[in-house]
């Protein structure tokens, strides 16, 4: 059997990468005052940023039924017999309710995977399937091990400024207002099918110092019994100075020394919530590899 893996930009997975390394991945709708884009083809994170330091209106939505039908059957037309898709999490959104919905359609060729994650840890997981597959797996083997293993990841981050949570109605006016007042940084997790309050800070130096932290009490406990070589550590953002993006990397490097550790942008559909200049990084433990 032939099988392929297709997710969406969630996973901050660019059309580019996904040709390079065999994935396919569907383009997230992105909104900009009523104008709709898609990520990576008609919107980059420099036009996303720039509209946001001008306070235009963002939000994000989700693929329509007859985008996600166009990728499923033009990879089927390629000759694959097979497909495993992997959406975000369907805590943090429907897009995944509606892919198992339509999947129904197409006779147990198309497995939704409900992977429960976003982000650094959906790649994570695109990743891990497409190295499955190469193993032998088959769709449902796929999906079944990515479901086994959802919870198995963490992201922590802070956000530089509260306007689009307030704008989303992540957090109230009131509390917006405060937690500015009071220079406070708050840092947030996902864990699964939540994003959360984790801590609340004083300045971005400790908001940083909390989240490092957080990695490696997770470390410590959850992972206790995982080695080093089936953990991935990932540092994100919306950092938009390349000065800011190497501070970060260098100081979760410093932290877990040894550690494979990159530097990725949020993508796009994160970066609509979030706002500029958030700083994350997540734990995922890997599978299949």
């Amino acid at each position: 059997m032939k099988v392929a893996i297709s997710t969406d930009t969630n996973s901050g997975i660019t059309c580019a990468e996904a040709r390079e390394a065999g994935l396919h991945v569907l383009p997230m709708p992105v909104i900009i005052d009523g104008q709709t884009y898609l990520e990576g083809m008609d919107v980059d994170h420099a036009r996303l940023y720039d509209a946001m330091r001008q306070h235009k209106a963002v939000s994000t939505s989700q693929p329509s039924p007859g985008q996600l039908m166009e990728l499923w059957d033009g990879i089927l037309a390629e000759g694959f017999d097979e497909i495993v898709h992997i959406p975000m999490s369907s805590g943090l959104s429907g897009s995944c309710e509606n892919a198992i919905q339509l999947a129904a359609s197409y006779g147990g060729r198309v497995q939704v995977a409900d992977n429960h994650r976003i982000s650094v840890t959906q790649r994570e997981s695109a990743y891990s399937a497409l190295q499955l597959v190469r193993q032998g797996a088959n769709a449902r083997e796929v999906k079944a091990r990515l479901e086994e293993c959802a919870y198995d990841a963490s992201i922590y981050i802070m956000v530089d400024s509260l306007e689009y949570l307030k704008r989303g109605g992540r957090i109230t006016p009131a509390v917006a207002t405060l937690a500015t007042v009071l220079q406070l940084k708050p840092v947030l997790t996902i864990q699964g099918d939540k994003l959360d309050v984790y801590a609340k800070s004083r300045g971005a130096a400790m908001a940083e110092k909390k989240m490092l932290e957080a990695i490696r009490k997770d470390r410590e406990t959850r992972f206790a019994e995982v080695s080093d070589a089936q953990l991935q550590i990932d540092v994100a953002g919306t950092l938009e100075s390349d000065e800011g993006m190497q501070r970060w990397l260098r100081m979760a490097r410093a932290e877990f020394f040894g550690a494979r550790i990159e530097y990725v942008h949020l993508p796009c559909s994160i970066a609509c919530h979030v706002g500029v200049n958030a700083a994350g990084i997540a734990i995922t433990r890997l599978t299949g590899r």
